[in-house]
């Protein structure tokens, strides 16, 4: 039977010519791309746990689950000097209050960068692919009410600073084992980030101040 157009909108529901219907069917080709991205956060969710059970296990005095939390983290402890001042061994490793934050630290990086990667998903899928049809849902998240690539663009941002702030935190707690240069450097790239999502925002609130006055 065919389908019938729109009376509200002639153009709904006719049929698109060959290669207008080849062209729109190429936004399909990003589906394996989505697809990846939730395997990625498979990979994030099993990277989380085997650093959560090593912090458990260190937490109970396991050498071994300590020293291999304080090696994923690139922490180095004090070196032990001599009346002299020469080293002559560094500090065992020990869960220290610096240790566990850090760990923790490395943790909430984890759940932001998974956060970052269930926008990209969830919200691109949805503006770039197909409708997911998830109105009314319990579950629909507040914000694919009104995404749109613009949106898109400040959440992203936005979850990419937080994400920095994450890491410059943790450079600044370890300062001691890193160069000055190294912590300048992070942050001025951090500064780079928030400079680049005002911009982003700012520039999102101009087009969508322009457009009311486009439609008179």
């Amino acid at each position: 039977m065919a389908q019938l157009p729109d009376p509200l909108n002639p153009k709904r529901g006719a049929k698109l010519r060959p290669l207008p219907a080849m062209i729109f069917w190429s936004r399909w080709l990003q589906l394996p791309l989505y697809l990846g991205l939730i395997l990625a956060q498979g990979v994030y969710v099993f990277h989380f746990w085997v650093e959560l059970v090593h912090l458990i296990e260190a937490a109970f005095g396991n050498k071994e689950a300590l020293a291999m939390l304080v090696e994923s983290m690139g922490y180095q402890f004090p070196d032990i000097k001599n009346a002299a001042g020469a080293v002559i061994g560094q500090q065992a490793p020990k869960l220290t209050e610096t240790v566990i934050m850090l760990a923790v630290l490395a943790l909430i990086d984890v759940v932001m960068i998974s956060n970052l990667l269930i926008m990209v998903i969830v919200g691109g899928y949805e503006t770039f692919v197909s409708r997911m049809h998830l109105e009314g849902h319990p579950d629909e998240p507040e914000w694919l009410s009104h995404v749109n690539a613009s949106v898109l663009k400040v959440k992203l941002g936005t979850a990419i600073i937080g994400i920095s702030s994450i890491h410059l935190l943790k450079s600044f707690i370890s300062a001691a084992n890193m160069k000055p240069e190294v912590l300048m450097w992070q942050t001025i790239i951090h500064l780079a980030f928030l400079l680049s999502a005002i911009a982003i925002a700012y520039t999102d609130k101009l087009l969508n101040a322009s457009l009311p006055a486009s439609h008179h």
